[in-house]
């Protein structure tokens, strides 16, 4: 059994890459709402009923592209009302929500990306294109957690010894200011420490070898080559004209042929293989503990 998250760090960049990039680069609504639905469901599979906090946030962002767009942009030939002399159309508002939705899509895919690729993921993937840039990105990621750690106990320490006061906004930014100034000296002190280290170790004064956990197993390829043959699908529509769609001046659906359905439903089946993969994995286990 291997859950999605288990499969070679390679094989998931190149897929989230393929989708996330389809649904940015594509206007077609149909496109956009199939790909926030397999965002979403693999977001639910892997969370549950938690993160209740980001659907509200991406809620609210969608239903504020939403009602915004209409009254900022003005072009279309359906007008629905006029507000301060101004237009507002039908195309503007439906282009607001398409945008939305993609724009939403693509974050819920970049916030599964966040949680599956760990920093030693990441650093298998970066490793092979740029050694310096694996390093230089995964000293950054660890010093995300460290400065959120050593902030915290600055705070705890400022407040123990009286000088951090939450009676008004201006006591609360000066604390602020000053966990800042002690944070930011104690990042210069751990950046020199770590130089340090990094030198007494012999970092750079040799040909560097590299340890990968990671092997690419049969698995892998067939994801990567599921992954590779729907994307590449999906691009062929969109570059034959199969998914043209136009909000402006006025809505034009593109014709819809053959190759617009094997487009949609090649996308669609790209944005549930790790759904797909997760179902199997459960039922799987669920079946050799009914053996047990």
């Amino acid at each position: 059994m291997k859950a999605f998250s288990d499969y070679h760090p390679v094989v998931l960049a190149v897929y989230f890459a393929v989708t996330a990039g389809i649904t940015m680069f594509s206007q077609h609504p149909v496109l956009a709402g199939i790909s926030l639905l397999g965002a979403v469901v693999l977001f639910l599979v892997r969370n549950g009923r938690k993160q209740g906090m980001s659907h509200l946030l991406f809620l609210l962002m969608l239903a504020g592209m939403a009602l915004i767009n209409p009254l900022v942009s003005h072009n279309g030939s359906t007008v629905l009302f006029v507000m301060n002399h101004n237009p507002v159309t039908l195309e503007a508002l439906l282009y607001g929500i398409s945008a939305g939705v993609t724009m939403t899509a693509v974050l819920y895919w970049m916030r599964s990306l966040s949680q599956i690729m760990t920093r030693d993921k990441l650093l298998c993937v970066c490793s092979r294109l740029s050694p310096g840039l694996a390093l230089v990105l995964s000293m950054a990621i660890r010093y995300i957690s460290l400065f959120a750690a050593q902030a915290r106990k600055i705070h705890l320490a400022q407040k123990a010894a009286g000088r951090y006061g939450d009676h008004s906004l201006i006591d609360r930014i000066r604390g602020g200011m000053r966990i800042f100034s002690v944070l930011l000296t104690w990042a210069l002190e751990h950046g020199i420490t770590t130089a340090d280290s990094m030198e007494a170790r012999g970092y750079g004064s040799g040909k560097r070898t590299q340890f990968a956990r990671f092997r690419m197993g049969t698995g892998d390829g067939l994801l990567l080559a599921g992954t590779l043959l729907t994307g590449g699908l999906t691009c062929g529509g969109m570059a034959a004209g199969a998914l043209s769609f136009s909000f402006y001046p006025r809505i034009v659906w593109g014709e819809v042929t053959p190759l617009t359905a094997v487009s949609l439903l090649s996308f669609g089946l790209l944005t549930m293989l790790p759904v797909i993969i997760e179902a199997k994995e459960a039922l799987a286990w669920k079946y050799y503990l009914s053996r047990v």
